[in-house]
């Protein structure tokens, strides 16, 4: 007898709708699974196997194949095991293959019977209400990440015998509903807060616009000069995550594993990775390839400190998914596609010591200078939007403890700001002015005489690449969001060339 039970696997971000297809017929007593399997799926064969019979079933000896269709697409997990043996049970009889139309199942199984929590759950259920099923069956572990979801009917289930008794109509359960709405609004609020810093207003300034346009940003500075205090507290002055992109993060963190019994990721991430960190690790990939930290900061920040420490060749890495937005992992097994829409943060100190170019503490040769600063390449220095000083603090700045901005009253402004650039940009599928293209830059960045002069003298004077040029007009198109202005004037072009004079300061020759 044949049967057919619809599952589910993960490729790249989505969820790949996989036929579970199961024949019993006579022949010599053997299971076989087919269907380019990794080595999990091949395991299920013995976990189905004892989970069928310690649950209370008896299956006559008979030959058993299974095939997970399409063919052609590589099957990892432990997902399939409930759909698996879902399968094996209605060829032989025990569930009516009419009862299994429009229903997904997934699942992990012990040898008990009981179904296991898996990853991936949130995006597998997006796709079978993308595909038009009515039912999702998934691990009671799972369900509130699977609720989410609306169109969709999802039911938590424990055990495989009772996910028989549901299918049989013999147990009536209720489906898992979920309020996203509710959900949103219970965002925890930030324990970090920007009226902590005192002082370093040029930098607070220059994180302001970097958020308010979702531009790349590095700070230089002594150690202790609170680089890395004002970066833990960038993700306090993001705007509030909306559901579309709380659903689009909490899919990565799915497939990662990392929700811990969340039904949502309702914070902005902010991934701070240790400078020994490998380039698989960073962008993705693997064996099992999985979303690397690149696309765990998607839409929120990736702080890389010590940016010099890290390998040279993990970190120029970054120059594509910096510019594309997203990170292509090229395997065997496909072709997989991660987002990649992070702000990147970078900190460091001007050389070996930190110190220079103070003299009085700074013990570093010229060469040592070149050869630690030489470790960031131009390339990738230009994908950095901003480059900011963050200044040694005297003491008297620090005793007198001046009343600071909060993050809140800053999130106002960079609200604002991101609104009008949403308003701006319908039509364009772009969010930020750090996405705008050269055409749309040649539309929206439009530049009276005076402002022409002023940046056709930049650009000679500070020798800057096509890309710095194009950057400069990005920032400065910020710059004027925030003040609300339709035109970039000179004070905003002004402003955003500073900038990018850092960067002679320290690398130029």
């Amino acid at each position: 007898m044949f049967s057919k039970v619809y599952s589910a696997a993960i490729h790249g971000i989505d969820g790949l709708i996989v036929s579970v297809e199961a024949d019993v017929s006579d022949g010599l007593p053997v299971f076989d699974m087919v269907g380019l399997l990794g080595s999990e799926v091949k395991e299920a064969r013995e976990r189905v196997k004892i989970a069928i019979k310690n649950s209370g079933y008896r299956l006559p000896a008979k030959r058993i194949t299974v095939n997970l269709s399409p063919a052609d697409i590589r099957k990892e997990g432990t997902a399939f095991d409930l759909p698996v043996a879902i399968a094996i049970l209605t060829a032989f009889g025990y569930i009516d293959q009419e009862r299994l139309k429009d229903i997904l199942i997934i699942g992990e199984l012990s040898l008990n019977g009981t179904v296991n929590s898996v990853n991936g759950v949130l995006p597998i259920v997006l796709s079978a209400m993308e595909q038009g099923f009515k039912k999702c069956l998934i691990p009671v572990g799972n369900v509130n990440e699977g609720a989410v979801v609306s169109g969709i009917e999802t039911y938590g289930i424990s055990s495989l015998s009772e996910t028989v008794e549901i299918l049989n109509g013999i147990k009536s359960v209720l489906p898992v509903k979920s309020d996203t709405s509710k959900l949103l609004s219970n965002t925890s609020k930030d324990k970090l807060d920007f009226s902590e810093v005192v002082g370093q207003k040029v930098a607070k300034r220059a994180i302001e616009i970097a958020v308010s346009g979702m531009h790349n940003i590095l700070m230089i500075g002594p150690p202790g000069s609170g680089k890395t205090m004002l970066a833990k507290r960038i993700p306090t002055i993001m705007p509030e995550l909306s559901f579309k992109e709380s659903v689009e993060i909490s899919k990565i963190y799915s497939i990662a594993g990392l929700l811990d019994n969340q039904a949502l990721i309702l914070s902005r991430p902010f991934r701070a990775p240790h400078h020994t960190i490998t380039a698989t690790a960073l962008t993705g990939g693997g064996s099992k390839p999985r979303p690397g930290e690149i696309s765990l900061a998607h839409l929120g920040v990736l702080f890389l400190d010590e940016l010099p420490e890290f390998d040279k060749n993990t970190i120029e890495i970054l120059r594509q998914p910096m510019e594309e937005r997203y990170v292509t992992i090229a395997r065997l097994s496909g072709t997989y596609q991660y987002p990649a829409g992070f702000m990147v943060v970078g900190a460091m100190n001007p050389c070996q010591c930190g110190y220079f170019p103070d003299r009085n503490i700074c013990g570093c040769s010229i060469n040592q200078v070149k050869r630690y600063l030489g470790k960031i390449s131009r390339p990738l220095l230009d994908r950095f939007d901003i480059c900011v000083e963050a200044l040694q603090m005297n003491y008297m700045e620090l005793r007198e403890q001046p009343t600071e901005e909060s993050s809140e009253e800053i999130r106002k402004r960079v609200r604002l700001a991101r609104e009008i650039q949403l308003d701006r940009y319908k039509g364009y599928n772009i969010f930020f002015n750090s996405e705008l293209t050269p055409s749309t830059i040649k539309k929206h960045c439009q530049l009276g005489s005076k402002e022409q002069s002023l940046l056709e003298q930049a650009f000679i004077k500070m020798n800057l690449s096509a890309r710095a040029y194009h950057r400069i007009l990005k920032v400065a198109r910020t710059i004027a969001d925030l003040e609300q202005s339709d035109k970039i004037k000179v004070k905003h072009l002004s402003e955003a060339i500073c900038y990018r004079s850092l960067d002679n300061k320290y690398w130029g020759e």
